[in-house]
């Protein structure tokens, strides 16, 4: 049974949540979410408050994963339409930059060309010196965005040069020791 799945989602006040033919739509002040989950999965919306259940009868490994999944997902949208979700990329290397302007951002990474990448309709980003800015409604989504910029170039060991999360530690290696040689040889 999943632990995850038969904890409650408490609904904040200036957020409204229906089901309408097995999909659930969540309205808030950032914006609307839905999703459509698995039939099997009951949802109850009672007092400000929604339990997740299956049947007791069903022991299934995958139902009880889809079970704990559809109640993240669902704590998710609600977070994200009442307060929205947000990464932090940084970008550390010598003529490394990025710029936005409308929906595209120019990376400058250390290649022959700079890098364009079109900026998704429901996520706004901000450039300020070395660290971009990913917001959006749907945690999915900016993470995925945030993801795929960070891949243009990952920080490499040595130097730490590339782009990494805000709050990533990288470990970085020591490099090539240098042996002096000791006197004629033989």
């Amino acid at each position: 049974m999943s632990r995850i799945g038969r904890q409650q989602i408490n609904i904040p006040a200036e957020v409204e949540v229906k089901i309408d033919d097995g999909k659930i739509i969540c309205k808030g002040p950032k914006g609307t979410l839905d999703f459509v989950f698995d039939k099997r999965v009951k949802i109850e919306i009672k007092d400000k408050l929604i339990n997740l259940s299956i049947p007791t009868e069903s022991n299934s490994i995958e139902l009880s994963a889809i079970w704990g999944t559809t109640r993240a997902l669902i704590n998710n949208m609600i977070k994200g339409v009442k307060e929205g979700f947000e990464k932090k990329l940084e970008i550390n290397g010598v003529g490394y930059n990025a710029q936005s302007a409308g929906k595209k951002l120019t990376l400058n990474l250390g290649f022959s060309h700079p890098v364009e990448v079109e900026i998704p309709g429901n996520i706004e980003v901000k450039v300020e010196k070395n660290v971009i800015t990913i917001a959006g409604i749907n945690k999915q989504e900016v993470g995925q965005f945030a993801a795929r910029i960070r891949e243009y170039k990952k920080p490499e060991p040595y130097k730490g040069k590339g782009i990494k999360y805000i709050d990533e530690h990288i470990r970085k290696k020591a490099g090539k020791k240098v042996v002096g040689s000791e006197g004629g040889g033989e």
